[in-house]
């Protein structure tokens, strides 16, 4: 059904008349003679009993006033809301992110975010792993992933998603202070084997298997609550590998050490192609991150991916 007609019907009935009814919507009056009698065999009743140049409202024509009215109030709220998201008066923007980047540097973006759009909500979601955000990125539960990214010239070819870098993260060794005491800075690789480690399932604990000769490493706590691995570092249980800017907000009671070779991976959105919200446009302003990299630049980084020449922690996932 032509709106169009509808907002005709309403009209003839308000002004009393076809001839007023044209004169109000500025169209020739046969042309509205016409959009009537349409609407009347698309509903397949008679909406006006004709008079000579009088319309007079039939019972069906009285029965379809009423919703015909809320026609046009409900298509006017629709028009009103989608303009509001539209202006980001309204609306919610989804956004998958690694655990360790949801800590750092999310909150700081969400909160700049809030303050400029404040109508629009924002819903973090945790999938657990790098790869877990790319697979609510692809699958649509979320519309940003907040992830590792590969490094230019190793991204895997036929990626479906487009990259966004934010920034380049070094990864270092926590540590006690008591323990710290017995370690060179930087801390080659080599020795951390003499280091008791305190490792998250999917986080650190690949990062050793990834980096470290597994075969002379000391764990001395595995689990999967990252807030306890913290806790645990900093009374003195062991050591972990964290992002340098996370380790320095969330634990900062320990002893923060660089390793030879250095540790550092990029971070970034990912996003499906084609046109994005206009609030998740706004976030990625917020975020200053640059233009999109197609798939064959960046791709989001599988588990244990670095630079060329360096291997690299599954840190955040």
């Amino acid at each position: 059904m032509d709106l169009r007609m509808v907002e005709y019907f309403l009209a003839v009935i308000d002004h009393g008349s076809v001839t007023k009814a044209a004169q109000a919507l500025y169209i020739a009056q046969p042309s509205l003679s016409q959009a009537i009698r349409s609407l009347e065999r698309q509903l397949g009743v008679q909406l006006f009993h004709r008079t000579g140049r009088q319309l007079v409202l039939t019972p069906d024509g009285e029965a379809f006033v009423g919703p015909a009215r809320r026609i046009l109030r409900d298509v006017e709220r629709a028009r009103s809301a989608a303009q509001d998201v539209r202006e980001l008066g309204s609306g919610q923007l989804d956004i998958a992110a690694l655990p360790t980047l949801a800590a750092h540097p999310l909150p700081e973006l969400a909160g700049e975010f809030h303050r400029r759009h404040p109508g629009v909500v924002l819903n973090i979601i945790d999938p657990g792993g790098s790869t877990r955000v790319v697979d609510e990125v692809r699958r649509g539960r979320a519309e940003l992933g907040l992830t590792k990214l590969l490094p230019r010239s190793t991204g895997p070819r036929g990626s479906s998603l487009l990259t966004r870098e934010l920034d380049t993260q070094e990864i270092v060794l926590v540590l006690p202070p008591e323990l710290a005491e017995q370690l060179p800075d930087p801390v080659p690789l080599s020795a951390v084997a003499g280091v008791p480690l305190v490792l998250e399932f999917t986080d650190s604990r690949t990062l050793v298997d990834d980096v470290l000769d597994t075969s002379t490493l000391t764990v001395a706590v595995e689990s999967a609550n990252r807030q306890a691995i913290w806790d645990l570092v900093a009374h003195g249980a062991g050591a972990t590998f964290l992002p340098r800017d996370l380790a320095e907000r969330e634990l900062p009671g320990t002893v923060l050490r660089s390793t030879t070779p250095e540790l550092r991976h990029s971070v970034g959105f990912v996003h499906r192609p084609g046109p994005l919200s206009p609030a998740a446009e706004a976030f990625l302003d917020v975020a200053g991150v640059s233009a999109a990299s197609g798939p064959s630049a960046a791709a989001p980084a599988p588990p244990g991916t670095a630079p060329p020449g360096r291997r690299a922690p599954r840190t955040g996932g």
